[in-house]
């Protein structure tokens, strides 16, 4: 017989300890079966990896391929040497016009950013004070003109009664003196009415300079003075315009030595990617001290400035043209690779196998390397694709390029088009 179950006691088919057992069971299995997967897709990913960068390898193998590369050839042609420094530019002259007397400003006869040349009315000051000044000076100078030719009429005839014995010496000096005192007034007068002339012609406001005029700092109707800070107007000359910049000392030596040659030096202010010539100038100035708190020496140079692209205050990179090297080797900057012994370069032979030649790199400037020694022109070499290249790796040209069809918006692909002609 079935004994019964004691009282209280809930009917369940499991105990909670069984239930505990089996959860904990199937997560250990589900974990397995996670960390299997993720095995799995790791062998498979590595094989992967593994496969092609054994493909690369034995592409990059001699006799494997040819190695699709972009080839360049070596180039003979005057290569510039340059200095580059930051400089401002900066108007050749400026002018802060002010009022040279007091008064009103009656109106204003220039527009802003108008330009101007030396001499041109620019505005006009009340000129009705100056002018009644100047007629009574004329007033004053006739009133002692007159009273002087009455003095020397008496100065005569003291003459004559001097002679007779009938005036006194003291008498005729006192008329003497007389005299002289009137002229030295009429002097004064005529200095007098200069002068007022001279300040009748200030109320007339002039073009100092050729240039251009700028905002207009004062408005007709106001009242001006000549010791306003202000002024009215400032003009500056643009054409030409200067380019102040500065360089490491280190280089004022060689400067110095081109220009006691009588060489003149070139200058061209770039944009601000230092690839493109906004203008080209002459070196003007070498400033007569040296800063010792930059190192720097600073250097100014003109500019024609025909087209108005260089502005006052523009910040341009400037390149001083300091020597051009005569038939240097040129290739482009990208052939120059970097190893542990130095500079190097893949040069193509006549078979399509890339070799491996040291080089000794001058300069590089402008995409373009000017080399030393290493390289002889006419030699064709590897501008892209190294990546892929061992020693003796046959290449397939897929183009090429020559540094004289690189950069020719700069300085150096200026020189060159001067060199090869139209």
């Amino acid at each position: 017989m079935n004994e019964p179950l004691p009282p209280g006691r809930p009917i369940t088919g499991s105990e909670p300890g069984e239930q505990k057992t089996r959860g904990r069971q199937s997560l250990t299995v589900f974990l397995l079966c996670a960390l299997l997967v993720l095995g799995a897709a790791w062998v498979v990913l590595r094989h992967r990896t593994a496969s092609a960068s054994k493909s690369d390898a034995l592409s990059a193998r001699p006799g494997a391929g040819p190695v699709p590369v972009v080839a360049g050839m070596v180039a003979q042609r005057d290569f510039p040497i340059y200095l580059d420094g930051l400089g401002t530019v900066q108007a050749f002259n400026t002018v802060t016009v002010h009022v040279r007397v007091d008064g009103q400003l009656q109106k204003v006869v220039f527009a802003e950013g108008q330009d101007v040349h030396a001499g041109d009315v620019l505005a006009q000051i009340d000129p009705a004070p100056f002018q009644t000044q100047v007629e009574q000076n004329a007033a004053k100078k006739a009133q002692d003109e007159a009273q002087l030719a009455h003095a020397r009429v008496e100065l005569k005839r003291d003459t004559e009664l001097l002679a007779s014995k009938v005036l006194s010496q003291a008498d005729y000096d006192a008329q003497n003196a007389l005299v002289n005192e009137l002229a030295a007034a009429v002097k004064a007068d005529q200095a007098a009415i200069d002068n007022a002339k001279v300040q009748l012609a200030y109320t007339t406001v002039v073009a100092p300079i050729d240039g251009r005029a700028g905002i207009r700092l004062v408005d007709a109707g106001n009242i001006v003075h000549a010791n306003d800070a202000n002024g009215i107007v400032v003009i500056t000359q643009l054409r030409p315009i200067s380019l102040v910049f500065t360089l490491p000392e280190q280089d004022l030596g060689e400067i110095q030595a081109r220009l006691t040659a009588g060489e003149p030096l070139s200058v061209f202010a770039m944009d601000r990617d230092n690839n493109k010539t906004v203008s080209e100038g002459k070196l003007a100035v070498v400033d007569n001290q040296i800063d010792t708190t930059t190192g720097t020496i600073r250097l100014k140079a003109t500019f024609p400035n025909d087209n108005l692209r260089l502005w006052p205050g523009q910040f341009v990179n400037a390149r001083l043209v300091l020597t051009t090297r005569k038939d240097g080797i040129v290739v482009p900057a990208q052939v120059i690779q970097r190893g542990p012994e130095g500079a190097y370069a893949f040069v193509i032979d006549d078979d399509l196998s890339a070799q491996v030649r040291p080089v000794k790199v001058a300069r590089i400037d402008q995409e373009q390397a000017l080399i030393d020694d290493g390289l002889r022109p006419g030699e064709r070499v590897v501008v892209d694709g190294q990546y892929k290249l061992q020693p003796g790796s046959q290449v397939k040209l897929s183009g090429s390029t020559s540094p004289n069809q690189t950069n020719r918006n700069g300085p150096a692909g200026k020189a060159a088009e001067a060199k090869e002609g139209p």
